[in-house]
């Protein structure tokens, strides 16, 4: 056992996921569970790219909410943007959360508006990016971790190269998906 006192991130990605190589035929589970928007998408692809690791991520969506939920970018500090674009990826997070949508204007014809999107759409991007851009081959949806009075506090992700560990967490996450603690 090893014990690192450093980012996070720079630990993952230079010396502990480089480890498990699809070559080497070594494996891991890597629990990634940040404080707030601290874990880098890079950390997260280059996880998902190795094809040995499985990863559960926590998608702290509150932190999303307070911070990053504006219909403009202005409206955001840019040490907010900077840690969504970080945790994200890019900046496409910005898009998922507000989309346009037509709506009849004073003089009859259309205009585009914003539409402040759903915390579950949001997650539902965050699963296809693990997908698609990072290349899990499964991605379970999310079990949404609420707090006693069944606000959900964050998301609970896993992503894994392999279909048995999809079924396994699948099932247990079906299990508790309302689960509201007392």
């Amino acid at each position: 056992m090893h014990f690192y006192n450093d980012d996070c991130n720079r630990v993952l990605t230079e010396q502990v996921l480089p480890r498990f190589t699809y070559e080497s035929y070594r494996k891991a589970l890597c629990i990634l569970d940040p404080y707030g928007l601290t874990l880098d998408w890079r950390t997260v692809e280059m996880a998902g790219k190795l094809r040995t690791v499985e990863v559960f991520v926590n998608f702290p969506i509150m932190d999303i909410n307070r911070n990053c939920k504006r219909e403009r970018l202005e409206q955001i500090s840019p040490e907010h943007q900077r840690r969504m674009d970080a945790f994200w990826g890019d900046r496409s997070w910005h898009d998922v959360m507000f989309s346009p949508s037509r709506q009849m204007g004073l003089e009859g014809f259309d205009m585009l508006e914003k539409d402040k999107q759903s915390n579950e759409r949001l997650a539902e991007a965050y699963r296809t990016r693990l997908g698609s851009v990072a290349q899990f081959a499964y991605v379970p949806s999310p079990m949404p971790m609420r707090n006693s009075k069944g606000a959900i506090l964050y998301y609970l992700f896993f992503a894994s190269p392999k279909e048995t560990a999809d079924k396994i967490v699948s099932d247990i996450f079906a299990q508790y998906h309302n689960y509201t603690p007392h």
